[in-house]
């Protein structure tokens, strides 16, 4: 088993809260890491038909006949349950007793919103980071996971990339919104997905998006919910700080994957990806998209943006998560550095307040360097960055 770099927060969780939830896209290795990090507690999977049925015909026995220092999976199949945790976890105020996961997530934060609000410790756990995936392959490059993503089933089997993500697509991604929003359109839905990975890094248009799907704006706007609820794809947000300046106000689209993206790109080998015109935007997801799990898996809420104004002058990533220590980042899949590449920089990094020691240009040369100002970095010394 590939150790997970969340493990430790989870932990921790359970010693504040009375209980501790688990949530991520499916697949993402929930289950596994409950049952390993909390190997000492009773275990319930409601996956199980007889198990479920048991919870939704007796929820206050199902609860009051087991032990308070339980596992629930697919928590959210019984809804009922979550007065009862609340009822039962008041009574005895002790931390640690139940650790709750799902993989219908817009469900489980639902009943925990209404029913556990304060009494609940919450982790997000996305795919293997290119650090916890190298710990089970030595020989893993930065461009190879890349194009095979983080998705824990790809380093437990050798299942070809293709095979996996299609299944993947069918089982999980056009299963949720054909059970939660009743969709039947499955072939505009799906080709919403593919137009999504096309512009991954450009300003979201959803009106361009409907009509090349040929649906309504309110259908589109439904479906990129239930996308970003199951943890498929995010919007990173504009960055505004000076409201006296003319900046952009639309967010860009990004997928929490990047072995998924380049599926859905249809580029199936290392050597299509390195000549794909798309490369640079796959590469730019991929620096976001683990700039994001180094947050979530250190316990801390991702506070990300970008940067553009009306002079287009932008900056890729702007890290605030920490607001005395902002970070800003140029993402160029470039092999060759070029000056160019730090002017803007230097623009936003005076503009908003960040030192040059937090300014860098992040490409695939080899090799760490400082020039004009700003500190380049290789990938591989990036997604090595804490």
């Amino acid at each position: 088993m590939i150790p997970r770099a969340i493990a430790p927060r989870a932990l921790q969780l359970s010693r504040w809260f009375p209980v501790v939830s688990v949530t991520g896209p499916r697949q993402s290795g929930k289950s596994t890491l409950v049952r390993e990090v909390f190997s000492d507690y009773a275990y319930v999977n409601l996956e199980d038909p007889q198990t479920r049925q048991q919870a939704l015909s007796d929820p206050v026995g199902f609860i009051r006949n087991r032990p308070n220092r339980l596992i629930i999976d697919e928590v959210q199949l019984a809804p009922e349950l979550f007065s009862m945790i609340q009822v039962v976890s008041d009574e005895s105020n002790t931390p640690g007793q139940y650790v709750l996961s799902g993989s219908q997530n817009f469900l489980l934060l639902k009943q925990i919103t209404q029913s556990l609000a304060g009494r609940v410790g919450l982790l997000g756990l996305l795919p293997f980071s290119f650090t916890e995936a190298k710990e089970g392959e030595g020989d893993l490059t930065p461009d190879s996971f890349m194009l095979r993503g983080g998705y824990p089933r790809l380093y437990d089997v050798d299942v070809p990339q293709a095979t996996y993500f299609s299944a993947y697509v069918k089982t999980y991604v056009e299963r949720d919104v054909q059970d939660y929003l009743g969709v039947r359109a499955l072939a505009s839905y799906r080709t919403l997905l593919e137009l999504c990975a096309q512009c991954v890094g450009s300003l979201l248009n959803v009106t361009r998006l409907a009509n090349d799907v040929g649906a309504s704006r309110e259908s589109v706007n439904s479906w990129l919910s239930m996308l970003e609820s199951s943890y498929v794809l995010f919007r990173l947000r504009p960055y505004h700080a000076n409201l006296r300046k003319r900046l952009t106000k639309t967010p860009k689209l990004y997928f929490y994957d990047t072995g998924l993206l380049c599926y859905l790109l249809r580029i199936r080998t290392l050597d299509q990806l390195l000549t794909s015109p798309y490369l640079g935007m796959v590469f730019e997801n991929l620096v976001i998209e683990e700039r994001m799990k180094m947050h979530l898996n250190a316990g801390r809420d991702p506070d990300l943006y970008f940067y553009r104004d009306d002079n287009k002058v932008e900056v890729d990533l702007v890290d605030m998560t920490d607001a005395d220590h902002g970070l800003l980042a140029e993402i160029k899949s470039s092999q060759t550095y070029r000056s160019g590449f730090s002017r803007h920089l230097r623009v936003v990094g005076d503009e908003i307040g960040i030192p040059a020691e937090r300014r860098f240009v992040v490409e695939r040369a080899e090799g760490d360097f400082d020039a004009d100002g700003v500190q380049v970095r290789n990938i591989a010394t990036w997604l090595g960055m804490s």
